[in-house]
C-alpha cells in the first residue's frame, strides 16, 4: 500500500502527459482524418463532389498507410519526423506519429459513417439547388454526427493504445512509466498501476462517446 501511495505523483503527472499526447494527436488525426474521410466520400461514384481520379488516389493512401502495425510505422517515419518536427524520438515525435496513424484510421472511420447516410437526404438537398459545399456542410456531416462521436470515441481509445506504444521510442506518459519503471525494473506495482488507470480512462472515454451520441441522435 505504501509503495502505491509513493508512486501516485508520478503516476498522475505520467496520465496528464499521456492525456495531453492524446489531445494534441486526437486534433491533428481528427481534422486530417475527416478532411480525408469526407473527400473520399463526396469524391466517389455518384457523390457530390464526384472525382474519380481524386477518390483513387485517396483510397489508395488510406488502404497503403492505416494497414501498418504502429510499431512498425513509428520506426518508418522517424526520418520524416526528424525533418518536419527535429527528432526521431521523444514526446514531439510521438505525437507526430500518432497524429499520421490516427489521420488515415479516422478517414475510413468517417468514410464508412458518411456511407450509411440516406441517399433520399442527399438528392432532397440537391433538388433545392443547394451547391456542393452547402450540402457536405449543412447535411451530410450533421446527419452523421451522432455515428461519427462514437467512431471518433474508438479512435481515441486507439490513441491511448499508441501513445503506450510510443514509450518505445521514448515517448513520455503511462506507456512509457510502464516500461521503464515497470517492466524493466520488474515493478508490478508499477506496471499494474498504469494498466488501472488506462482501463479507467478508457472506460471513461466511452462512457462519454457513448452519452455525447445518444443525446445528439435524439435530436
Amino acid at each position: 500500500m505504501n509503495e502505491v501511495v509513493g508512486i501516485l505523483p508520478t503516476l498522475a503527472e505520467q496520465t496528464a502527459i499521456m492525456l495531453g499526447i492524446v489531445a494534441l494527436s486526437l486534433a491533428f488525426g481528427g481534422i486530417g482524418g475527416l478532411a480525408i474521410g469526407t473527400g473520399l466520400y463526396v469524391t466517389r461514384s455518384g457523390g457530390v463532389l464526384e472525382q474519380r481520379g481524386v477518390w483513387w488516389i485517396l483510397n489508395v493512401l488510406v488502404n497503403t498507410v492505416r494497414p501498418i502495425p504502429f510499431i512498425i510505422l513509428l520506426a518508418a517515419l522517424q526520418p520524416i519526423g526528424r525533418g518536419l518536427v527535429g527528432t526521431g524520438i521523444g514526446t514531439e515525435y510521438a505525437i507526430f506519429a500518432i497524429s499520421v496513424a490516427a489521420t488515415f484510421g479516422i478517414a475510413r472511420i468517417v468514410e464508412q459513417n458518411l456511407v450509411a447516410i440516406p441517399t433520399g437526404v442527399i438528392e432532397a438537398a440537391r433538388a433545392t439547388g443547394a451547391s456542393p459545399w452547402r450540402i457536405i456542410r449543412t447535411v451530410i456531416l450533421p446527419e452523421a454526427l451522432g455515428p461519427l462521436v462514437l467512431g471518433f470515441t474508438f479512435a481515441v481509445i486507439a490513441i491511448v493504445d499508441m501513445s503506450a506504444v510510443a514509450g518505445l521510442v521514448g515517448g513520455e506518459g503511462l506507456g512509457n512509466y510502464a516500461i521503464t519503471y515497470g517492466y524493466r525494473q520488474f515493478d508490478e506495482v508499477v506496471t499494474w498501476s498504469a494498466l488501472v488507470v488506462v482501463v479507467i480512462a478508457v472506460q471513461l472515454i466511452q462512457a462519454l462517446g457513448n452519452w455525447l451520441a445518444r443525446r445528439i441522435m435524439r435530436r
